[in-house]
């Protein structure tokens, strides 16, 4: 029988190292995981950032607008005060030539007519016809002729772009205006009359003109 087998060499070394190395291993991979989680928060906390810096812009360009906005609002506010005022402005104008009105119609309006009416009667005239009747005939006339523009406003056809060029091409008479060209007639034949004048003048002191 073969005896018990015995340990050679620096074996204990190598065992030491055999777990540190397995030790190494473990340790690595532990390592490479957290490596792995850092990165992948990383790019996770990149994205987050970029998603901040949309949302400052996207704010940004929400305050101008809210800002735009509220100017719009203040404007449309200050209007309405300025319509509310004129409205009551207009009120109240109103409210002051109804009371005009009634208080000419019950005092000096009705004495006069009444005497009006007295003495068309005497003569054997039909009287006036009330002031409500002559107020309504005046109204309805002023619709009449309101609709009456109004008609004829949308019926009359507009001139058309052509027949504006048209026109403004033709002459007074119709005919197409025709432009002037080149020099004047007869500009030549009066120079050449000029020069002959010129040279048959009589000069003071020739020979054959008798001098003074």
């Amino acid at each position: 029988a073969n005896g018990p087998l015995l340990a050679t060499g620096d074996w204990t070394k190598n065992l030491v190292h055999l777990a540190k190395t397995a030790e190494l291993k473990k340790h690595a991979l532990t390592l490479q995981l957290h490596t792995a989680h850092i990165l992948s928060a990383h790019a996770s906390l990149e994205q987050k950032n970029k998603a901040i810096q949309d949302l400052k812009e996207q704010k940004n360009k929400l305050d101008s607008e809210r800002a735009r906005l509220l100017n719009c609002l203040r404007e449309i506010n200050e209007d309405r005060d300025k319509a509310d005022i004129l409205e009551a402005t207009l009120n109240k104008e109103c409210t002051d030539l109804r009371q005009k009105i009634q208080t000419i119609t019950d005092g000096d309006y009705a004495v006069a007519k009444s005497d009006v009416d007295k003495l068309r009667q005497e003569l054997g005239h039909p009287p006036l016809p009330s002031l409500q009747n002559t107020l309504e005939e005046k109204s309805a006339q002023f619709l009449k002729d309101l609709r009456l523009q109004q008609q004829n406003a949308a019926t009359a056809p507009a001139p058309s772009s052509s027949a504006k060029r048209s026109a403004e091409d033709s002459g007074a008479d119709g005919q197409p205006a025709k432009r002037p060209r080149g020099r004047p007639k007869g500009s030549k034949n009066s120079k050449a009359k000029g020069k002959d004048a010129a040279s048959t003048t009589p000069v003071a002191g020739s020979a054959g003109t008798p001098t003074v």
